[in-house]
């Protein structure tokens, strides 16, 4: 797959577990360019909608082997090295963080994404939002950022997962 164009990977990932062709995504809702602290390409993340169902489909490389907690924060904007001006976890409905939370998870939780030996990963997750809800989150006033974190997320420690720094960001631009 390395020689592959990412388009083509992408929506690989985008397709991968549709039962039928009506769960293919047929709209493209933006996409984020993600970058590593030290402003070098860390790879891509693609918005798709396939009827009201939005899913995230995210190839990143140049980061460490093992999991790595990745969210949706609430601001557009990545500044390195830190990248803390993404701000916090996108929490439109103020809920805590953690699908292993007794209490809910919000909107900005995403499962850990996995690199292989080689710093390659590669995820698509369906978003638990309409594709009106999804839409309006992600393109408000202030954009969205995905940031991916130097370590695994526990799933359950709000607000952050305990996941560790931030190494990899991008910010959602619609198209």
């Amino acid at each position: 797959m390395r020689n592959l164009p990412l388009s083509i990977v992408m929506l690989s990932l985008a397709t991968a577990g549709c039962a039928s062709l009506d769960q293919v995504p047929d709209t493209r809702l933006g996409e984020a360019k993600l970058v590593l602290a030290n402003g070098l390409p860390a790879g891509r993340a693609i918005l798709t909608a396939a009827g009201d169902q939005v899913s995230l489909s995210v190839a990143a490389t140049g980061i460490s082997a093992g999991g790595h907690g990745m969210h949706l924060h609430a601001t557009g904007k990545c500044e390195a090295p830190a990248f803390t001006s993404a701000g916090a976890h996108l929490n439109p409905a103020g809920h805590q963080h953690g699908t292993e939370n007794p209490k809910g998870s919000h909107l900005g939780d995403l499962p850990n994404l996995v690199a292989d030996q080689n710093g390659v990963a590669a995820l698509t997750v369906k978003l638990p939002a309409s594709r009106t809800e999804a839409e309006a989150a992600l393109f408000d006033g202030d954009g969205t950022a995905i940031v991916i974190h130097a370590t695994a997320d526990d799933y359950r420690t709000d607000p952050t997962g305990n996941s560790g720094a931030r190494i990899a960001c991008g910010v959602l631009t619609r198209g």
